[in-house]
């Protein structure tokens, strides 16, 4: 049986945000995020003033509203041509209201809600979501296991356990609550202010990723909202105060950097609720028949007609069995191999090699590759920011498996300088000012294989117009190529570790010298490599004759092909 969500589940453990990546463990990723936040400091007088002049600049901003389509319309919380007033801490700031987005949605529900959140803490959207369930709307709610329960049930005993970063989002959310300034919390207060509290004060039926009967998925990490089957919501923001808004103790904080795609379409709509019907099961106090993470059966993603658009949309994780090239990853490798003039990037989380490997593939074509990465993880081990500039770094001197550096580095990469506190939230890229690639899913190997995520294509020039100056704006203050720091520390790692002398640092490989290439091959040649015998190689020559193989994306199409054999191949061929 489903249990309701009711007290007291565990105490929460992940970080701010997003978290969950499926990389470091806690320690290690406080170490490292304490490291590149003394780097970030370097930068952060220069942050603030930009952000001063930003602001500044949108009282009398020459910019105007771009034109939206009818049917797909886009809104950034930073959006330099709009303004609003923050509902919190009463501040006039530029950028466009998400959370009002959100509970407009909601307001024109005559029938269904279906949310589907990692994180939830807006009030205004849980008194939304109250007063339609008491209009007689179904409501229903998901959440991720280590936020379904109210903050305000913790005790005392469990916040003094919370990691560092946790309590201090637990004292956030106190002062978001605490209207009287007291220090107490009042079941008034409570009644009013704790989201997940109003919710099921109300009776709304709530359940997360452990209804499945497992200890929960590897993260719950949708951002959508579905209202009479007819209209969407989905955005890279979690519904919490420091992803849309600001940190509530930082005046100048202007939330992290994140968009919503607010969309009409029956269609697109049925996929939705397939995909929360499959969690959803027989929702609380049903049989445990909820599907989560990879027991959800797989679904290739699919493209529809909207008036103009093309919309994709695929949903994570994947199993491991299932070819690359049909997971969430490879839709969007598959994506990124159409360029023909540029890709711009503007990314939380950036560590799946092969997307990094096809990007290079796309910059030998002649096509212009622009990068800005969350500085939090933008400069990490694991991060393939690193190997657009053509760098490595080692962990506990070593590289990274499979790491591969470009031979050819970019300078058109780095990190944003946003508010103190504020992030790089977006998971967007724009292709040829024509496609946009967006939604919660994070670019790295525990979104495609773990995480219950949504990934959107959208190909339409008015909507890539919204993300293309999104982007601009992000570069016009951002940080770019290698930071002193950054090669002061590889410096001292070749100090450090003589090993990593001797490794020929990943960083420089002939593509070609040496190398098969798949496009050119003799089916003796294809016989040669290892793994590959006379009838997977000529399923390689007939699937070069369709189409030639671009990148090892497209080599993971090829039946036969897995992950093991496609990591044996990587250093082995070329196209």
């Amino acid at each position: 049986m489903n249990p309701a969500l009711t007290p007291p589940p565990a105490p929460l453990s992940r970080g701010r945000g997003d978290g969950g990546e499926g990389k470091p463990d806690l320690r290690s990723r406080m170490k490292a995020i304490f490291s590149a936040r003394i780097t970030a400091g370097l930068v952060l007088v220069i942050g603030v003033a930009i952000v001063g002049c930003q602001q500044s600049q949108v009282k009398n901003s020459p910019l105007k509203p771009l034109p939206q389509d009818q049917l797909v319309q886009v809104y950034f919380n930073h959006n330099a041509a709009t303004k609003y007033r923050e509902p919190y801490r009463q501040k006039q700031r530029p950028g466009d209201n998400l959370e009002a987005e959100i509970i407009e949605a909601i307001a024109s529900s005559r029938a269904t809600v279906d949310l589907a959140v990692q994180e939830f803490r807006l009030p205004q959207i849980a008194k939304a979501l109250v007063e339609k369930q008491k209009a007689g709307v179904r409501v229903r709610v998901i959440l991720e296991h280590n936020y379904s329960r109210p903050w305000s049930y913790l005790t005392t005993d469990e916040v003094t356990k919370l990691p560092v970063r946790e309590r201090d989002r637990y004292q956030e959310f106190r002062q978001l609550v605490d209207l009287d300034r007291d220090g107490k919390l009042s079941r008034t207060e409570i009644d009013r202010r704790d989201a997940v509290a109003m919710l099921l004060n109300a009776s709304i039926p709530i359940i997360d990723d452990t209804a499945d009967g497992s200890a929960g998925s590897g993260l719950m990490h949708h951002k959508f909202v579905i209202v009479d089957d007819r209209i969407l919501i989905v955005t890279s923001a979690n519904f919490t105060p420091s992803d849309i808004h600001g940190d509530f103790r930082r005046l100048n904080s202007q939330g992290n950097a994140n968009n919503l795609l607010k969309i009409e379409s029956a269609e697109l709509a049925a996929l939705f609720t397939q995909e929360f019907n499959l969690m959803w099961g027989d929702g609380p106090l049903g049989k445990p028949d909820s599907l989560f993470g990879v027991k959800k059966p797989f679904r290739p993603a699919k493209t529809i007609d909207l008036k103009g658009s093309k919309l994709t949309v695929q949903f994570s994780p994947t199993s491991r069995t299932v070819p690359w090239s049909e997971t969430t990853n490879g839709t969007i490798g598959k994506t990124l191999s159409s360029a023909v003039q540029k890709v711009d990037l503007a990314l939380f989380v950036f560590s799946e090699q092969l997307l990094a490997d096809i990007l290079e593939s796309d910059r030998q074509r002649g096509v212009e590759v622009k990068a800005l990465i969350e500085r939090e993880f933008a400069y990490r081990s694991y991060s393939d920011a690193l190997d657009l500039m053509g760098v490595a770094l080692a962990d506990s001197c070593k590289y990274e498996a499979n790491n591969r550096p470009w031979p050819q580095p970019i300078s058109s990469v780095g990190a944003p300088v946003l508010a103190k506190g504020d992030l790089l939230h977006h998971k967007f890229a724009v292709i040829d000012g024509q496609t946009v690639i967006t939604g919660s899913h994070n670019w790295s190997a525990a979104a495609n294989t773990n995480n219950d995520e949504t990934l959107l294509v959208i190909q339409n020039p008015t909507v890539a117009a919204h993300f293309t100056r999104e982007f601009d704006r992000l570069y016009t203050v951002a940080q770019l190529g290698i930071p002193a720091s950054l090669k002061q520390k590889i410096a001292s790692q070749q100090q450090q570790c003589p090993q990593l002398a001797t490794i020929s640092t990943p960083p420089v490989r002939d593509r070609s010298e040496g190398k098969v290439n798949l496009n050119t091959a003799s089916l003796q040649e294809l016989e040669a490599l290892p793994g590959v015998g006379p009838k997977l190689a000529q399923r390689i020559i007939e699937a070069r004759n369709q189409k030639p193989f671009t990148s090892l994306a497209d080599l993971d199409g090829v039946s036969g092909v897995g992950p093991s054999l496609l990591e044996t191949l990587s250093d082995r061929v070329t196209f």
